[in-house]
């Protein structure tokens, strides 16, 4: 049986919860949450899950930890995991590209003898993009269109109207680290594309805003020794939250699911 804790008890812990509720070789035994949290973590993943506020309070024989909550969380509670010598899954993978923090994460895990592992989250295709860089990629361009909306609240507001739009407008263009910098809100796809392919400083982004859509549009592009491929998504959010991107929550329920196969793919 898998014995695993989970990094907050939001939209996406909630859904990974309710897939998982009925498997018997799963077990979600702990949340860790903020101090004070702890009945409405126990009301939102159900009261089999015992309430955590400390790292050091996770048990010895968890298989892994899962962050559900974000960068905050990966940066306040992913050190200290990892130096326990606990495997953490997250899809905050946006935080790397802050290169002291990604240095920290990698030192702490090496003096614990535990893996970080990144999933996917809300863009596929990245198997492929990984295979390939294997051989050498020449370019990688990611292109992420959004709501006009959909970039309230973040430095699109810097340069273009984003109320008064009629029509698509780049809002954004240079590397994936500039772009998860300057948008940490909206960092992740970026990055994990940039990780899983040819670097953070090489990948080549592209950020617009979109009145003319409903849905938030990822594409990415690829050349190198294997040959060029083209790889696009729109993607669905959770029913419970328009911010959370519904395949996020999916990666991390087929990553768990993975563990225990005993045929895996990839």
């Amino acid at each position: 049986m898998l014995k695993i804790a989970l990094i907050g008890y939001g939209t996406i812990a909630g859904y990974v919860a309710d897939q998982l509720r009925d498997r018997s070789e799963v077990q979600i035994s702990q949340v860790l949450c903020r101090s004070g949290r702890e009945d409405a973590a126990r009301q939102a993943l159900g009261t089999t899950v015992i309430p955590v506020t400390d790292v050091q309070a996770l048990s010895d024989d968890l298989s892994f930890v899962v962050d559900c909550a974000g960068h905050g969380a990966l940066r306040q509670f992913g050190p200290d995991i990892l130096s326990r010598g606990l495997d953490l899954v997250t899809v905050s993978n946006g935080l790397l590209a802050e290169q002291p923090m990604k240095d920290r994460l990698e030192a702490s895990a090496r003096r614990g003898g535990s893996k970080l592992h990144l999933l996917s989250g809300a863009v596929g295709g990245m198997d492929a993009l990984a295979a390939a860089s294997a051989g050498g990629l020449t370019r990688v361009v990611y292109t992420g269109r959004k709501p006009a909306a959909g970039w309230r609240g973040t430095a699109a507001e810097d340069v273009v109207a984003l109320e008064s739009l009629t029509e698509a407008a780049v809002h954004f263009e240079g590397s994936a680290r500039e772009a998860a910098l300057r948008y940490p809100k909206n960092a992740n796809v970026a990055a994990t594309i940039a990780l899983a392919g040819i670097g953070l400083d090489q990948t080549e982004v592209k950020l617009i805003a979109d009145p003319g859509i409903q849905k938030n549009c990822h594409q990415v592009e690829a050349e190198g020794a294997f040959g060029r491929f083209t790889f696009s998504i729109e993607g669905e959010p959770l029913p419970k939250n328009d911010k959370s991107s519904a395949l996020t929550a999916m990666s991390v329920v087929r990553f768990i699911e993975q563990r225990e196969a005993p045929v895996q793919i990839g």
